[in-house]
């Protein structure tokens, strides 16, 4: 059997479905290079000049899954916005700073962020399937690793089990999916044995971005470190297709609640009609909104913020006008990482 995908242009001939299906096929034929990117929007190479620069501080990385959803030609389409190189992201006329909300100088070990008294947040890669071109870590893109060495893993659990404060652990990244499994599954192992705590939380956007990764074995891992908490982050309403929803659907049943961290962008969510769809989306395939972030002052995202007026103005309406179960609490995450602020 074969599956061809032609999707705004983009095509992938003879693919088996096998293959299309298979994470790990997906992730190894990610796009990765100006050559691959000028013949998905069937341009000459030289025409992207301009992303060349780019490029070299900020690589790209998209799964051949989300190209899919995309029309890559057209230059206002919100997913490829999320995605694609953009001149812009070298111009910081905003003041934007490569680390705002100061993690690097909350890690008490190599990265580990503990701003809270009662919650740290542990890096466990700088790997994603997909690099969001607002993403407030992309400072890190140049050092990602494939995955994450054991002892340094080591070192997070043992900072974490002689602080007696720390209920809560997020694993993050990157994205903590694409460590190996049988590595996730011992450092999920070795937090939940140290008495103290109490939640774990995973942070990834595997179901938008590569919801292959969902499978039966990995949600089985995850179902035996409940209490576990899964939060994704849709960002458009047409992130939410029949493979993300399947996805949801696996971790949902492996007793796993999800939430959702939208980021407020420009030119991709910010206006009321798209995210009262996303929002209702969401809560359709019975993931909460939890919530919408302003988006942080990082370098390399100028393009993306929307004036804090305009993302008040949207929720106000939308609080009129949708169930509160489908509102998120739309934060500002200060600079300088003093916390989160409800705007």
């Amino acid at each position: 059997m074969t599956l061809g995908k032609e999707t705004g242009g983009f095509s992938l001939k003879s693919v088996s479905g096998v293959d299309w299906n298979d994470w790990k096929w997906q992730f190894r034929n990610r796009i990765r290079s100006m050559r691959q990117l000028a013949a998905i929007q069937q341009r000459p190479v030289a025409s992207l000049a301009p992303c060349r620069p780019v490029l070299r501080t900020y690589p790209i990385a998209i799964t051949p899954y989300y190209m899919s959803l995309m029309d890559p030609a057209d230059e206002n389409d919100p997913l490829r916005r999320q995605c694609f190189p953009d001149p812009r992201e070298l111009t910081f006329s905003l003041g934007g700073v490569p680390d705002p909300l100061a993690e690097e100088s909350n890690m008490p070990v190599p990265g580990l962020i503990h701003r809270y008294p009662d919650r740290c947040l542990a890096i466990v890669t700088g790997t994603c399937a997909v690099n969001c071109r607002h993403c407030n870590r992309k400072r890190k893109w140049r050092a990602a690793q494939p995955g994450g060495e054991r002892e340094r893993l080591q070192a997070m659990v043992d900072h974490v089990a002689r602080t007696p404060a720390l209920r809560e652990v997020i694993v993050s990244g990157g994205d903590p999916l694409l460590i190996s499994e049988p590595l996730l599954d011992w450092f999920l192992g070795a937090l939940r044995a140290i008495p103290h705590v109490e939640i774990l939380r995973i942070g990834s956007r595997a179901p938008v971005t590569l919801p292959m990764r969902i499978t039966p074995e990995l949600c089985a891992m995850l179902k035996r470190h409940r209490p576990l908490w899964f939060n994704t982050q849709f960002n458009h309403p047409r992130e939410i297709t029949e493979e993300s929803t399947r996805a949801c659907e696996m971790l949902l049943e492996a007793g796993i609640p999800i939430g959702n961290q939208s980021v407020l962008l420009k030119g991709v969510n910010d206006n009321y009609d798209s995210m009262r769809e996303l929002l209702c989306g969401l809560v359709r395939i019975s993931i909460r909104p939890y919530y919408l972030f302003q988006c942080d002052p990082v370098q390399g995202t100028d393009h993306f913020r929307v004036e804090i007026p305009t993302g008040m103005e949207i929720m106000e309406r939308l609080r009129q006008n949708i169930s509160g179960l489908c509102l998120p609490r739309y934060v500002l995450d200060c600079p300088g990482g003093s916390g989160k602020i409800q705007l």
